[in-house]
C-alpha cells in the first residue's frame, strides 16, 4: 500500500502506537499462541480457542476489543477467577486457622493434664499420709475433680457451688473423725455443714483456694473457648461466595489481559485493591470487633502466666486441702464446742464414756501438712509460660487482618503488578496507568468503587452474626480478666474477692453477735434460722436403714470407722497418720 496516498492511515497508526493500543489492522490476525498455551496449562481444552485474534463483540466481561477468547473461554476463565480468589483468601488466612486450631489443642491438652495431675498428686499424697481413712473418703475428692473437669469443658457448673459443696462434705467427715466418741446422725452432720461457712473450721483456706482456683479456671476456660471461637470464626469468614459483580471485577483484572493476548501482564496495584476491597467489603467490617477479640485473648493469656496461673492453682489444691484439714484438727476443741452449742449435744457411742470436747480434741494430730519432698511434681514436661509466650507471638500479627487482607493479596506479584510499575500494568482496558482512586475499607466505603458494584444498603447477614459472636466471646474474655464468669455473674457476684463479713451475715451462733454465750447461755435451735440453705445429699452410696430413711454415705462412713476409732485413739492413729 502506498502510504503517500493515505496520510490519514499513517496518522492513525502513529497515534495508536503512542497511546499503547493496537490498530484494528494490526490487531486482526495477531497470533493467540501465548493465550492458547496458558489456557491449556490451566487444564482447559483449546478446541474453542481462536488461533488468531477475532472481534470481541461477543464478550460480556472483558473489553469488546479484538480478543483471543471465545464466549466459552470467557465463562470458563470467569469461574477460574472466582476459584483463584477463594483459594487466595484461604491461603492468606491459613496461618490464622492453623494458629487457633493448634493453640487450642495444645492449651486444652495442657489444662486437662494439669487437672489430671492435680488429682493424681492428691491421691498419692493423701494415700501415703492418711492411708485407709483417705481411701474410704476418696469419692469426696473424686467428685471435686469431676466437677472441675465439667466446668472447664464448658458445663453449666458454678465453681463457687462446687467448692462450697466439697468443703461441706469434707467438714462432715473430718468432724466425725475428730470426735470418734460420738455418733452423729445425718441431720446432725447436715447442721454442721450448714454452719461451716460461719464456723470457718478450715480457717481462711477455703476462701483462698476459691479465689485462686476460680480465677485460674475461669481464665483457662475463657482462653480455651476463645481459641475455639477464633478458629470457627475464621472458618466461617473465609467460606466466601463471589457474587456476579465481584466475579466481573476478578475476571477483568486477572484474565482479561489473557484474552487480549497479553497473558504476562499483571493488573495495576490500585486496580487490584479496588477489586479486593469490593469483594471483601463485609470481611473488612469485622475489623473493630476482631481487634478487640485479639486484644482480649492476649490479655487473658498474660493473666494466665501471671496472677491467674492455672499451673500453680491446680498444683496447690492438694496442699491447700491438707492445710485446711490440719487447721480443723488443731482447732477441733473450739469448733466442737461451738457445734455442740449450736446443733445440740450428740449421742455418745454406746459402751464408751463420754468425753469433753477438750478430751476428744486434745492434742491429737491425725492430720499433717505435707513436706516439699513428699509432694509429687505436677505438669511434668510442660510449661505454661512457654505456651503463653508462643501464643502471644502469634496473636500480634493478627490485628487488622481483615482490613489488610486486600493489601496482602495485591502485594503478591502473582496477583498484581508492583506498586512501582504504574505505567506497565493492566489498567482494566489496556496496558497503562490506573487513574481512579483507591476506595476506603468496609461496606459503606464501596459506594464509589469503580470496579465492583456493591449494594451498601444490604449488609451481609452472616457477617453481622460473626460480629455478634466476636462481641460475646470478647465480653467473656474481658470478664475473665477480672476473675468473673459471665455465665454465673448473678450467683457468684463478689466471689473473686472472697465474700463478705461473716460476723454480719451470721449472728445466730455461739461466739457471734448477740447470741454469743455471754449474751445468751441457752442452746440454739439451728433449724430455726440456718446460715446456709440445705444442700442436696450425695447421690452415691446411700442406703436405707430399718426405718426406711435414706442414710448418706457420710453417716455410713462414721459408723464404718467406729470399730477402728473406738479403740484408744492415740494408740491406733499415731502410726497411721504420721
Amino acid at each position: 500500500m502506498d502510504t503517500r496516498r493515505h496520510p490519514l492511515l499513517v496518522l492513525l497508526c502513529t497515534v495508536a502506537a503512542l497511546s499503547g493500543t493496537r490498530s484494528p489492522v494490526a490487531a486482526a490476525g495477531r497470533s493467540c499462541a501465548d493465550t492458547r498455551q496458558v489456557y491449556a496449562e490451566k487444564g482447559y481444552s483449546t478446541g474453542t480457542a481462536p488461533l488468531t485474534q477475532i472481534s470481541g463483540e461477543h464478550l460480556r466481561l472483558c473489553p469488546q476489543d479484538y480478543t483471543c477468547c471465545s464466549s466459552q473461554m470467557e465463562e470458563t476463565l470467569a469461574l477460574q477467577s472466582e476459584r483463584d480468589f477463594l483459594k487466595t483468601v484461604e491461603d492468606n488466612s491459613q496461618f490464622l486457622l492453623t494458629t487457633f486450631t493448634q493453640r487450642h489443642r495444645r492449651f486444652d491438652e495442657f489444662f486437662r493434664e494439669l487437672i489430671d495431675l492435680s488429682e493424681k498428686s492428691m491421691n498419692q499424697m493423701f494415700t501415703k499420709t492418711y492411708g485407709r481413712l483417705f481411701t474410704q473418703n476418696a469419692h469426696v475428692f473424686q467428685e471435686l475433680f469431676v466437677e472441675l473437669r465439667r466446668y472447664y469443658s464448658g458445663g453449666s457448673v458454678s465453681l463457687t457451688e462446687v467448692l462450697s459443696d466439697f468443703w461441706s462434705r469434707l467438714v462432715e467427715r473430718v468432724f466425725s473423725l475428730v470426735n470418734p466418741q460420738y455418733q452423729f446422725s445425718e441431720d446432725y452432720l447436715e447442721c454442721v455443714s450448714k454452719h461451716a461457712e460461719q464456723l470457718q473450721p478450715f480457717g481462711d483456706v477455703p476462701r483462698k483456694l476459691r479465689v485462686q482456683v476460680s480465677r485460674a479456671f475461669i481464665a483457662a476456660r475463657a482462653l480455651s473457648q476463645g481459641l475455639a471461637t477464633g478458629r470457627d470464626i475464621v472458618n466461617k469468614a473465609t467460606k466466601l461466595t463471589a457474587d456476579s459483580e465481584c466475579t466481573r471485577g476478578l475476571m477483568r483484572q486477572w484474565y482479561c489481559p489473557l484474552c487480549r493476548g497479553m497473558p504476562s501482564l499483571r493488573p495495576c496495584h490500585p486496580l487490584c485493591l479496588n477489586v479486593m476491597k469490593g469483594c471483601l467489603a463485609n470481611q473488612a467490617d469485622l475489623d473493630t470487633e476482631w481487634n478487640n477479640f485479639i486484644d482480649a485473648l492476649y490479655q487473658v493469656s498474660e493473666k494466665l502466666e501471671g496472677p491467674f496461673n492455672m499451673e500453680l492453682a491446680a498444683d496447690s489444691i492438694s496442699v491447700k486441702v491438707s492445710e485446711a484439714i490440719m487447721h480443723m484438727q488443731e482447732n477441733s476443741v473450739t469448733i466442737s464446742t461451738k457445734v455442740f452449742q449450736g446443733c445440740g449435744s450428740p449421742r455418745p457411742v454406746p459402751g464408751r464414756t463420754r468425753r469433753s470436747p477438750k478430751e476428744s480434741g486434745g492434742n491429737r494430730r491425725p492430720f499433717r501438712i505435707y513436706s516439699p519432698e513428699e509432694k509429687p511434681t505436677t505438669a511434668a514436661g510442660t510449661n505454661l509460660d512457654r505456651l503463653v509466650t508462643e501464643l502471644k507471638e502469634r496473636l500480634r500479627p493478627m490485628r487488622g487482618f481483615w482490613v489488610s487482607l486486600p493489601h496482602t493479596i495485591c502485594s503478591d506479584d502473582k496477583m498484581a503488578a508492583d506498586v512501582t510499575n504504574e505505567d506497565r500494568c493492566w489498567n482494566g482496558q489496556t496496558r497503562g496507568r490506573y487513574l481512579p482512586d483507591v476506595t476506603g475499607d468496609g461496606l459503606v466505603s464501596q459506594i464509589n468503587n469503580p470496579e465492583v458494584e456493591v449494594d451498601i444498603a444490604r449488609p451481609d447477614v452472616r457477617t453481622r452474626q460473626l460480629i455478634m459472636e466476636l462481641r460475646v466471646v470478647t465480653n467473656k474474655l474481658r470478664h475473665a480478666q477480672s476473675g468473673q464468669d459471665m455465665d454465673f455473674m448473678d450467683s457468684e457476684e463478689g466471689s473473686g474477692s472472697g465474700g463478705g463479713d461473716h460476723s454480719e451475715r451470721y449472728n445466730d451462733w455461739p461466739g457471734y453477735g448477740p447470741y454469743s454465750p455471754s449474751h445468751n447461755n441457752a442452746p440454739l435451735n439451728p433449724v430455726s434460722n440456718p446460715a446456709k440453705p440445705p444442700r442436696v445429699r450425695e447421690r452415691n452410696g446411700s442406703k436405707w436403714n430399718r426405718n426406711g430413711r435414706a442414710r448418706s454415705s457420710s453417716s455410713q462412713l462414721t459408723y464404718s470407722l467406729f470399730p477402728l476409732l473406738s479403740l484408744p485413739f492415740v494408740v491406733i492413729l499415731a502410726p497411721m497418720w504420721r
